[in-house]
Order: C-alpha cells, then structure tokens, then sequence
C-alpha cells in the first residue's frame, strides 16, 4: 500500500479516520460474531468456569499481544511514542478507574465496547447506557467531573518512558513479550479445542484480537509516512465517545480523526455480524433488570474510563498489548472491581432461582374431565 500517495490525495485526517473505519469493521463484525466481552469472562472467572466468554477473551487478548509483539519486531510498529508509553500516566487512576469501570459494566452488562456492538443488534437498553456513557466520559474530560478525576490522578504519578513500559520495568524486551503472548495463546487454543468451537467463534476470537494490533499498525504507518506530526493511536471507545458526542453538539467542519471514523465501524460492523448471523432484534429493558442499574452503571464507566485512560479495549487490550504498565493495573481493577460487583448486585452467594414455569400444558390424566369450552 502506497501510504504516502493516499496521504497526499485524502490528508493525515481523512487516512487516520479511514485507518478508524476499517479497523472498526473488523472489530465489530468478529466481537459481534464470537460474544466477545470482558464483562462474561470477568463472571466466569470469578465463579471458577473456564467457559466459552472467558475463552473468547483469552483468546482475543492474547492474540493482540502476540500480533503487537510480531509487528514490533519485523519493525512495522514502534509503540514508543504512544501516548500510553511516552506521556506522564497516573497509576492511582489506573488502579481506582478500573475498579470503577468494573463495577459499571457488571452494572450495565457489558463494557464500553460491547455496548456499542449491542446498540447495532438492536439493543436498547445498549443504547441508552452508552449515550450516558459518552455523556459522563466527556464530563470527566473537560466537564464538572473533569476536577475528581485530574484530582485522584495526581495521588501516584508514574513518568513518560520506560517507567510506563512493563517490558522494562522488568528488563525485558519484544521477545519475552511474545513469549509471554503465546503462553496464553496456547492456552486460549486449548480450552477452545476442548469446547469444539465452531467457526464462528474461532474466526472471531482471534479476529477481534487482530484488529487491536493492525490498529496500532496502521496509524503508525500514518505517522511513518506523514508530513505533519501524527500521533500513534490505538482501539479505544471512552475518547471517541466523547468525542463523538461532541461533534454531533458542534459545529460541522471540524478535520476527521481516528475515533470518529472507529465508532461508524464498529457500529457497522457489528449490524453485519448480526445480520448474518440472524441475531439483529429490539430490546428494551426487562428480565430484571431496572434502567436505574444502567444509568448508574454507565456513569461509573464514563468516569471509570476516563480515570483509568481507557475502557476495557482502549486500556486492556489495546495498553496491555503493548505493555503499558498502566494498561496493566487498569485491567487488574476491571477484573476485581467486576468479580466484586457480581457478588454484590447479583448475588455470587444467592441459591439459584427456582425454574421457570414450562410453556407446555401439564399432562392430563387419563380420566379427568375435560373444561368446559
């Protein structure tokens, strides 16, 4: 692909945004195929079942390290200029933000990604937790929330460089972070063998993971080739959210970035995942669950997200990717924030429900009268 000649015919904006759409695609389609979502893997784990969602999410996951590190060292991807590596990061704020977004996508059923993926199968109550999502992300950004969080973020403060990279912190380098990867790669393939995974799940899995580091690819490739100073990004969904919103209360005219070119495609993508695979349907709100659960849960994930530096994707597997220490703690506190929620708000310790009545009539006896019409 010649970089430099579509960077002259569209401009740095238009190929970042076109980088956001392609690989928002992909990732919606394949998320939206294999279940993908941190939420079921987090109850899984914490209920001692290595299913299917925490399969999935293994598999993802250790599939974007993995690609991450190849690309790293066939030297198609420098990371260290990524703003996840090389801008001042706050480990109070990974730590207390991934709590708090672990709570909120218990709360919600599904982190920032997943809602996004859900909204496009026609789920409402989706929708609605991730309109207030955007709305609180943005409020945590330059809002009246923005004070809170700039506040719990100077608590511990960790430096730009190696000081943000766990590769270093602990004197390693790609190698050992694509050994690291493959370990849980293979343990990912293991449980998937042993489930008889069909395609679908297969494809998906390692899809949504391929599209994590083809992500940070392809924005690379722009910065590599452009004129301008461009900044590497990556998938994420707290950012483009707010951003997103923002540009819908603007003023048009304002240049395309990489979020907002991720959204439209993610949301796409995922309508076609669900368009063949026969799952497209409206919900609303029901099965016991109450829309003030959502909004709460919502707003923890904005102001989570924003906190912690990402979401789910943005900071767990995006960061984690490529090592960022803070990437790390953030989905340390998703994970025990979301185990702890899950205790709490549905009962870990509560006997399960008695079964739901059968839609089909009791049998009759033999020789008992029949009613009357």
């Amino acid at each position: 692909m010649d970089w430099t000649s579509w960077i002259e015919r569209v401009g740095e904006p238009g190929v970042l945004a076109l980088c956001g759409l392609l690989a928002g695609l992909g990732f919606g389609f394949f998320a939206q195929r294999s279940r993908f979502c941190l939420r079921a893997a987090v109850i899984e784990f914490w209920h001692g079942h290595f299913g299917d969602k925490l399969t999935v999410w293994l598999l993802a996951f250790a599939t974007a390290v993995v690609a991450a590190q190849l690309l790293v060292l066939s030297g198609l991807l420098d990371v260290s200029t990524a703003r996840q590596l090389s801008a001042r990061g706050s480990l109070s704020g990974a730590l207390l933000g991934g709590l708090i977004f672990g709570v909120g996508m218990v709360m919600t059923r599904g982190c920032a990604s997943r809602l996004l993926v859900l909204s496009a199968n026609g789920n409402l109550r989706a929708l609605l937790s991730g309109l207030i999502f955007a709305v609180t992300a943005q409020a945590s950004l330059n809002g009246v929330l923005a004070p809170w969080r700039e506040t719990v973020s100077t608590w511990w403060v960790v430096e730009g460089g190696p000081s943000r990279s766990l590769l270093a912190l602990l004197g390693a380098g790609p190698w050992d972070g694509l050994a690291f990867g493959m370990v849980w790669l293979v343990t990912a393939l293991f449980f998937a063998v042993r489930s008889g995974w069909g395609f679908w799940k297969w494809a998906g899995g390692i899809g949504t993971g391929l599209m994590v580091a083809l992500a940070w690819a392809g924005t690379y490739q722009v910065m590599a080739h452009s004129f301008e100073p461009v900044q590497i990004q990556g998938l994420t969904f707290s950012g483009p959210s707010a951003e997103w919103l923002m540009r819908v209360l603007s003023k048009p005219g304002e240049p395309w970035t990489f979020g907002l070119g991720l959204m439209p495609g993610v949301f796409l993508g995922s309508l076609v995942g669900a368009l063949v695979g026969g799952d497209w349907k409206l919900e609303g709100f029901g099965g016991g669950y109450t829309m003030p659960r959502y909004i709460v849960g919502a707003i923890l994930m904005g102001f989570g997200s924003m906190l912690a530096g990402g979401c789910a994707v943005g900071a767990g597997m995006t960061g984690g990717a490529i090592f960022a220490v803070t990437a790390w703690v953030t989905l340390a506190g998703m994970w025990i924030g979301g185990g702890v929620a899950d205790r709490v708000f549905d009962g870990a310790n509560k006997p399960a429900p008695a079964p739901a009545p059968s839609a089909d009539p009791a049998p009759r006896a033999a020789n008992a009268p029949t009613a009357a019409p």
